[in-house]
């Protein structure tokens, strides 16, 4: 595998673990058992799942309702987004 194709792979992981937790946390409060902490799902946003959360958002309809998922889940993706981007072109 060469070098540049690992931070791929990572973005890719991350994202698809990133959905799995938003529909276990979803399957969880349907059941009233033990949930995933918010804090828990922001950190694995803001470490490269954004993309992930969101879509599991939007698919399992989780967490739409809340203002601080509903705004801050897109900002995290925008700041990503501006961070690769000057990353790629500096």
């Amino acid at each position: 595998m060469a070098f540049n194709q690992i931070p791929w792979l990572y973005i890719i992981i991350i994202n698809i673990i990133a959905f799995i937790m938003m529909g276990i946390d979803k399957s969880k409060s349907k059941k009233g058992a033990w949930r995933i902490s918010e804090r828990t799902l922001f950190a694995i946003a803001f470490f490269g799942g954004s993309v992930g959360i969101l879509g599991g958002m939007h698919v399992f309809r989780h967490k739409t309702r809340h203002a601080k998922f509903k705004l801050g889940i897109p900002l995290i993706i925008i700041i990503q987004g501006i961070l690769l981007l000057w990353i790629f072109f500096n």
